[in-house]
C-alpha cells in the first residue's frame, strides 16, 4: 500500500511517500520534498500554487491513502488559521483525487516516530531517517510528512494484527 502523508503549510507544504510491504512488515521509502509559492504572494495564489503542485505530486506517485496532520493550537491565532486553511486546501486537493485520509495529532505522530509526545523537529528527523534508511536528513517539512505517513502504516499494520487476532480468538 502506497501512503502520501501531508505536513500542511500556507507557505511550505512537506509531503513524503512510502510503501508499506505488509508480507515482510516494511516500509520501503519513495520520495519526500516540499512544495513552496513565493512568499510575497497573496495567500490565495500560494494555496492555489500549492494545491496544483500537490495534484501533480497525486498524479505521479499514485497513493493509496493519504495521512494529514491534524491543525494543533498555536498561541497565534492568525498562525492557527493560516495552517487551517492550507489543511483545508490539502484536504479538498485529495477529495478531489478521490483518495481516503486519516489524521493524526502531531503528538501521536512524535510518540509513534521517537516514543515522546514531546520530540523536537530534528530529532523527528533523525528517526525518520533511520527507520525509513535515508542516507541524509531530509529537510524539517518532509521529515514531518514522512512522520505522518509512517504513522499511518504502523498505526494500520497494529490495527489489522490486533483485528486479525481478535478474528482468530472467536
Amino acid at each position: 500500500m502506497r501512503i502520501l502523508g501531508i505536513d500542511p503549510g500556507s507557505r511550505v507544504c512537506g509531503y513524503g511517500v512510502i510503501d508499506l510491504v505488509p508480507a515482510r512488515g516494511e516500509l520501503a521509502y519513495v520520495e519526500c520534498g516540499v512544495l513552496t509559492a513565493p512568499e510575497d504572494w497573496p495567500m490565495e495564489k500560494r494555496l492555489g500554487e500549492i494545491a496544483r503542485l500537490l495534484g501533480d505530486v497525486i498524479r505521479e506517485l499514485a497513493p493509496k491513502l493519504v495521512a494529514v496532520e491534524d491543525v494543533f493550537s498555536h498561541v497565534n491565532a492568525r498562525s492557527a488559521l493560516a495552517l487551517a486553511q492550507a489543511r483545508g486546501m490539502a484536504l479538498a486537493v485529495v477529495g478531489i483525487a478521490g483518495l481516503e485520509v486519516a489524521s493524526y495529532a502531531p503528538s501521536i505522530v512524535k510518540k509513534t516516530v521517537c516514543g515522546s509526545g514531546r520530540a523536537e523537529k530534528e530529532q523527528v528527523a533523525r528517526m525518520v531517517q533511520v527507520l525509513i534508511g535515508l542516507r541524509t536528513l531530509p529537510r524539517a517539512d518532509a521529515a514531518d510528512a514522512l512522520a505522518v505517513a509512517i504513522t499511518h502504516a504502523r498505526t494500520s499494520r497494529g490495527s489489522a494484527r490486533m483485528l486479525d487476532a481478535i478474528v482468530r480468538a472467536r
